[in-house]
C-alpha cells in the first residue's frame, strides 16, 4: 500500500510543476504582449513612409472601384484667365455580360461574341479613349493648371466627367475594369477620400461649358485646313476653348454644338495625335514648357 502512494504522490508533484510552469510562460506571455500592443498600434495609427509610399505605387489595386487621384502642378488663377476643355465624342465604351460576368467590349477579346450578335468588331476601340484621355492628361498644359475640365460621352449617349487631376491607369486592363466599374455604378472616388474622380453627368454638355467658350470640331474631311498654332494665335484669350474630338475608328462627329469644323492635317490621325498637336499648340501660346 506504501508504494502506490508514492508513485501517486510523485505523480501529484509533477502534475503541478508543469501547472506553475505553464501558468509562469503564460503570465510572460501576456506581459510581451502588453508591451508590443502600443508599439503596434502605434503602426496603425501611423503609417510609415514606406508603406504609404507603397500603397501610392499600387494606385488603390485593393478597391475595384477606386483610383487615385495624383497632384498637379498649382496654377495661378491670377494668370490663368481662361483655359481649354476637351470633349470626346462617340467613345466606344459599351457593356455586356459575356458569359457571367460583366465585361467592357472590344474587337481582340470579343470578337466572336460581338459577330454572333450581329455586330461588327472593328467599331469596339476602348482603347481610343484611353490613348486620348493619357495625351490630355499627361500634356504640360494640365500639368500647368490649364485644363479645366474633360468630358467623355459614349455611343450610347452615355456622359462622363474626368477630373483633370485624376491618374489615368497606364495599362488597359486597368483601364477598362475602371471603365466597367463607372458605368455601372456611376462614379469613382478616389482611394481614401470622397471626391469623384469620374462621375456620369446628365445631358447634354453644353451645360458645363462657360459662357464665352469657342467650340472647335475636328474633322479630316473639313475643307478648312489650318495649322493648330496659328489657330489658337488667331480666336484671343477673351474666352475659354472647348475642343471636340472624335474617340471612335472611322466616321465623325456628328454634334450641333460646335461652333468651327476644321482640319490640321492633310492625312488622317488618331485622336491622341490629334489632342498632342491641340496641347503643343496651346502651350506655345502660353508660355508653357
Amino acid at each position: 500500500m506504501v508504494r502506490p502512494y508514492a508513485i501517486k504522490g510523485k505523480k501529484r508533484k509533477n502534475r503541478g510543476e508543469k501547472y506553475d510552469k505553464e501558468e509562469q510562460e503564460h503570465e510572460e506571455q501576456v506581459v510581451e504582449e502588453e508591451e508590443r500592443e502600443p508599439a503596434k498600434q502605434a503602426a496603425i495609427e501611423k503609417p510609415t513612409e514606406e508603406v504609404e509610399g507603397k500603397e501610392e505605387e499600387e494606385g488603390g489595386e485593393a478597391g475595384t472601384d477606386e483610383l487615385e487621384g495624383i497632384p498637379i502642378a498649382p496654377s495661378d488663377k491670377k494668370n490663368n484667365k481662361n483655359g481649354v476643355i476637351f470633349v470626346l465624342e462617340k467613345a466606344s465604351l459599351e457593356v455586356a455580360k459575356v458569359g457571367k460576368s460583366f465585361q467592357l467590349l472590344n474587337s481582340d477579346d470579343h470578337a466572336n461574341f460581338l459577330r454572333k450578335n450581329n455586330k461588327n468588331p472593328a467599331d469596339y476601340r476602348p482603347d481610343i479613349t484611353h490613348q486620348a484621355l493619357l495625351s490630355i492628361l499627361d500634356s504640360p498644359v494640365n500639368k500647368a493648371g490649364r485644363l479645366q475640365a474633360v468630358y467623355v460621352r459614349t455611343e450610347k449617349g452615355v456622359l462622363f466627367e474626368v477630373k483633370p487631376h485624376v491618374r489615368i491607369p497606364r495599362t488597359y486592363k486597368r483601364f477598362s475594369g475602371i471603365m466597367l466599374q463607372l458605368l455601372q455604378k456611376l462614379n469613382i472616388t478616389a482611394v481614401g477620400k470622397r471626391e469623384k474622380l469620374l462621375r456620369v453627368i446628365k445631358n447634354p454638355v453644353t451645360n458645363y461649358f462657360p459662357v464665352n467658350s469657342r467650340k472647335i470640331g475636328f474633322s479630316y474631311s473639313s475643307d478648312k485646313l489650318a495649322k493648330m498654332r496659328k489657330y489658337v494665335d488667331a480666336v484671343g484669350d477673351d474666352g475659354n476653348l472647348v475642343f471636340v474630338v472624335g474617340a471612335m475608328a472611322h466616321g465623325k462627329i456628328e454634334v450641333d454644338y460646335i461652333d468651327d469644323f476644321i482640319a490640321i492635317s492633310g492625312y488622317p490621325l488618331s485622336a491622341a495625335m490629334c489632342i498632342a498637336r491641340i496641347t503643343e499648340a496651346l502651350a506655345d501660346k502660353w508660355s508653357i514648357l
